[in-house]
């Protein structure tokens, strides 16, 4: 990156090259990485917390996101989840610098509390685990739309969601690990193909 250009282009071009999908179908991956030391550089400035400030949702949709990218992406023995990925962060910041993910996700969360709201009489994080499911699966779906059509908007949002939180974490360094990728590396020595078993 040259010193001549700031953060502020930097994250406008990735949230606007983006925009028509899924970061990594777009942007190159050293970009989202670029986001991700973005991220980590606020991180460890803002000792001993060593916290992440939101820069567009506002903290109970910012929890709300939390707990969706780790309900889409949660840890196991070989990794961590979301969280520990940094894809909320990842989302947060892209999202701050775009109208249209700021609509589709901004307006995303507000949807799913208010329909919330409506079935069960409380938002999303105050439900029980047995209805966070629920509302989850019928919006997971497309096809759920053609028995409930006010599920539509519920449906494009869980879609985006997903694109976003895959593309934060499969391109930071918990993602990158998982993934086994081990970079553009050269050899030294070529040892050889290893041998064939006899069958």
């Amino acid at each position: 990156m040259s010193s001549g250009v700031s953060r502020r282009d930097v994250l406008k071009s990735i949230a606007l090259g983006s925009a028509a999908g899924s970061v990594l179908r777009v942007i190159p991956v050293q970009a989202a990485e670029y986001a991700h030391r973005m991220i980590a550089a606020e991180k460890s400035a803002a000792a001993p917390a060593k916290a992440y400030t939101p820069k567009f949702f506002p903290a109970h949709q910012y929890k709300t996101l939390q707990a969706l990218t780790q309900t889409i992406i949660p840890p196991d023995p070989d990794a961590g989840g979301a969280i520990e990925a940094g894809a909320p962060e990842f989302i947060d910041l892209l999202t701050s610098e775009n109208q249209q993910y700021q609509d589709i996700l901004g307006g995303g969360l507000h949807w799913l509390d208010n329909t919330c709201s409506d079935r069960y009489g409380k938002a999303y994080l105050d439900c029980t685990a047995e209805q966070q499911k629920e509302i989850l699966d019928r919006i997971a779906y497309r096809k759920n739309v053609a028995s409930d059509s006010s599920l539509g908007p519920g449906v494009e949002f869980f879609s985006f969601l997903r694109n976003m939180t895959s593309d934060g974490y499969f391109s930071s360094e918990i993602g990158i690990k998982y993934l086994g990728y081990v970079g553009s590396a050269f050899l030294k020595d070529f040892p050889g193909c290893p041998p064939v078993p006899e069958g």
